[in-house]
C-alpha cells in the first residue's frame, strides 16, 4: 500500500565519516606491513570463561542487534533483508531492546506521528548508551536534521551493504550510504532480490517490484527518500518467488511506492509480470497484489480482471483515493479525477464478482472546503469500502502542501472522527454469515487465541488454534462476523489440503542462502568470547570467507578492496597451514 537547500536529499554520496573520524584510506593503509601472528595449537587457552563476550567489545559479527521497523511492507522488506545478512555474517538478532548491544532502526516518513516515535527511539537508544544505525526513509530524505547529525545511515538502497555499516558504528564510527545503484547510468530497483532475509513470518515473503514511483504528489514525502520509479527485471522477482517457495513460503506479497506503475522504465507492465508470477504459484499458496494508483491501471482494466479472478491471486486491490474532490485532487497533483477512480472501481466490481477494494483517505487537506468533505463522505456511504485507511493530513517538511494554506487543527481533527464514525457503522461482513469458504492459515491473532486465515477476497477469517491448520488450506463454515473478520469453523468432513511446496524455515532461520553460503555460516559463526583461539581463528576465518561471497553474489568485490582481500586470504592461509 510517497526545498529548501538544507533539507535536500543527497545524491551520490557514498562513506560520508564524521569529521573526528579517520577515513577508510588513512585506516587500511596507515600500517605498511601487516604480518598475521601464528598460534600453536599446544598454546590455545580460553580467553574468556564468560558465556558471553563483554558488553564493549568490538570484534565485529559477535554483537547482539535489535531491529524495529516502522512504515509500508516495502520497509518491513528491508527490514527482513538487513536481517538476514547481519544473522549470516554471525550476528544476533534479538527480540530484547534492552539485551542488544546495537539498535537498527528502519524509519517511515509518511506521517510526523511515524518520525516522532523514529525519533524518540534515537533518544532512548542515546539514553541506554546503545550503538545506533538508522534507516529508511527519514534519513535518506533528510540526512542533515539535527537528531541524526554523527549517527550511521543506511540507505533505502544500500541496505546490502548493512555489515559494513554496521561494523564501523561497532567500532565507535559514523559512516552514511546514500548514494543510488545504478547500471549504465540508469537506476536500479535497489539491493539484489536473491540477499539473505528473516522473514518476521516464515509463511509470507514480502517482494519489492521496484522502487520509487512516477507521481509528484505535493504532500508525499517518500518520494524524496525512495524517488523516481525503478522497476526490477521479471526474471529476478520470478527466481525470489521460485525461492520463496521452495523454502515453505506459501503467500506472496508484493510491495512497491506503486505496483500500477510497474515496468514502465525497463519496457514491461504489471499484467506480463503477473502472468509470470502465477505460473510458479504452486497449488494452495496465494499471490496478494500491493497498492496501485488510478492512473497506471486504467490502461490495464481487462487484464487485471483476469489476473484477479485466478484461483491462485486474492481478489484484492489496494487503490488509493484520497478525496473525492477533483480540486483537492488537483492540489494533492493525484493525476487523475474521481471519475477515473470510479471507473477502476466499478469496472473490477463487475468483473471481478466479491472483490475486496481497499482505499485511503486524507482528511483535512489544504484548502479541503466543508463540500468538498461531504462529496468524500458520499463516496464511502456509496461504495461502502471494507478496508478504508483514514488520516488525518499531516504537513510533511519539504512537501510543497506544508507551504498551503492549513485547515484547521479541530477542522481536520473532526473531519477525521466523522468519517471513522461512518466507516464503523456498517458491518461488510454480516451476508456472508452460513457461507462454506476456503482460507490460507497464516498467523496467530494479536490476543493469541485464533489463527489468522484469509479467503479468495483476502478478507480476515479466524479460526480454531490447531497447529495442523498453519499453513495450510482449510475449509470452513462462517458463524459469526465483526467489522474487520470473520469467524469460521472447520468443517469436519473436509480435508486440511497441504500446498505442493517445503517444509517452512523456522522463525528466525535465515532464508535466501546458496548451499556454500549455508556451509559456511553453519561451520563458522561461532563467535562465542568462552570459546578456545582456534575455534574464535576459524570463525573469523569463516566470516572473511562469508563476507567474501557476499560480495561475489553482489556482482563484483566492490566493498573489498584487492589489497584486502588478499590479506584476508593470506590470514585464512596460515590460520588453515599453522594448526
Amino acid at each position: 500500500m510517497p526545498a529548501a537547500s538544507c533539507d535536500s536529499p543527497l545524491e551520490d554520496i557514498e562513506d560520508i565519516m564524521s569529521r573526528e573520524d579517520s577515513k577508510p584510506h588513512d585506516r587500511y593503509f596507515s600500517r605498511k606491513s601487516i604480518v598475521p601472528k601464528v598460534r600453536k595449537r599446544n598454546t590455545q587457552k580460553c580467553l574468556q570463561e564468560e558465556d558471553d563476550p563483554p558488553n564493549d567489545s568490538t570484534i565485529p559479527g559477535i554483537q547482539k542487534i535489535w531491529i524495529r521497523t516502522w512504515g509500508c511492507s516495502h520497509n518491513n522488506s528491508d527490514g527482513e533483508y538487513m536481517a538476514g545478512q547481519l544473522a549470516a555474517y554471525g550476528y544476533k538478532i534479538t527480540d530484547n531492546p534492552s539485551e542488544a548491544d546495537l539498535w537498527l532502526l528502519n524509519s517511515c516518513t509518511v506521517k510526523n506521528p511515524a518520525e516522532d516515535h523514529f525519533r524518540n527511539s534515537i533518544k532512548k537508544a542515546q539514553e541506554e548508551d546503545k550503538k545506533v544505525v538508522l534507516a529508511g526513509c527519514v534519513p535518506q530524505a533528510q540526512p542533515r536534521q539535527d537528531y541524526l547529525k554523527g549517527l550511521s545511515i543506511i540507505g533505502v538502497q544500500q541496505i546490502d551493504r548493512v555489515v559494513e555499516v554496521v561494523e564501523e558504528t561497532i567500532k565507535g564510527h559514523s559512516v552514511r550510504l546514500l548514494g543510488q545503484k545504478k547500471s549504465n547510468g540508469k537506476r536500479l530497483g535497489g539491493a539484489r532480490l536473491d540477499l539473505p532475509k528473516i522473514r518476521k513470518n516464515p509463511l509470507i515473503e514480502i517482494i519489492s517490484i521496484n522502487t520509487g514511483c512516477l507521481n509528484a504528489c505535493t504532500y508525499c514525502k517518500t518520494k524524496h527518500a525512495r524517488g523516481n520509479l525503478a522497476s526490477y527485471p521479471i526474471d529476478d522477482l520470478v527466481n525470489r518467488a521460485k525461492q520463496s517457495f521452495q523454502e515453505g513460503v506459501c503467500e506472496i506479497w508484493l510491495t512497491s511506492e506503486d505496483t500500477g506503475a510497474y515496468g514502465r522504465d525497463i519496457g514491461t507492465d504489471l499484467p506480463t509480470l503477473l502472468w509470470k508470477l502465477v505460473e510458479v504459484i504452486p497449488e494452495g499458496a496465494m499471490l496478494r497484489l500491493g497498492m496501485t494508483n488510478p492512473p497506471y491501471i486504467l490502461e490495464h482494466l481487462e487484464e487485471m480482471a483476469k489476473i484477479l479472478n485466478h484461483p491462485r491471486v486474492y481478489a484484492f486491490l489496494h487503490i488509493p483515493v484520497q478525496s473525492a474532490s477533483d480540486s483537492v485532487l488537483m492540489e494533492m497533483k493525484r493525476e487523475y479525477c474521481v471519475a477515473d477512480f470510479k471507473r477502476v472501481v466499478d469496472f473490477l466490481k463487475d468483473k471481478v464478482p466479491g472483490i475486496t477494494i481497499a482505499t485511503d483517505i486524507i482528511c483535512g487537506f489544504p484548502g479541503e472546503t466543508d463540500q468538498d468533505f461531504q462529496d468524500t463522505v458520499k463516496l464511502v456511504k456509496d461504495y461502502k469500502f471494507p478496508s478504508l485507511f483514514i488520516n488525518q493530513f499531516y504537513p510533511r517538511p519539504g512537501t510543497p502542501a506544508a507551504k498551503m494554506e492549513q485547515v484547521p487543527a479541530h477542522v481536520k481533527k473532526q473531519r477525521t472522527k466523522d468519517l471513522s464514525q461512518l466507516f464503523h457503522s456498517y458491518n461488510p461482513y454480516d451476508h456472508k454469515i452460513g457461507e462454506r469458504q476456503q482460507v490460507l492459515v497464516t498467523e496467530e491473532s494479536f490476543d493469541s487465541k485464533f489463527y489468522v486465515a484469509h479467503n479468495q477476497f483476502y478478507e480476515q477469517v479466524l479460526v480454531p488454534k490447531n497447529p495442523m491448520f498453519m499453513g495450510k488450506m482449510v475449509e470452513v463454515d462462517i458463524y459469526e462476523s465483526g467489522k474487520h473478520f470473520m469467524k469460521g469453523q472447520p468443517v469436519s468432513s473436509a480435508k486440511v489440503y497441504t500446498p505442493s511446496i517445503s517444509k517452512p524455515l523456522a522463525k528466525g532461520e535465515v532464508s535466501g542462502l546458496t548451499e556454500e553460503l549455508r556451509h559456511v555460516l553453519k561451520n563458522g559463526s561461532r563467535t562465542k568470547a568462552h570459546v578456545s583461539a582456534e575455534t574464535l581463528e576459524e570463525s573469523l576465518t569463516s566470516r572473511i570467507g562469508l563476507r567474501m561471497l557476499l560480495a561475489l553474489q553482489d556482482g563484483g568485490l566492490k566493498t573489498l578492496s584487492l589489497g584486502l582481500i588478499l590479506l584476508a586470504l593470506l590470514v585464512a592461509f596460515f590460520m588453515k597451514t599453522h594448526q
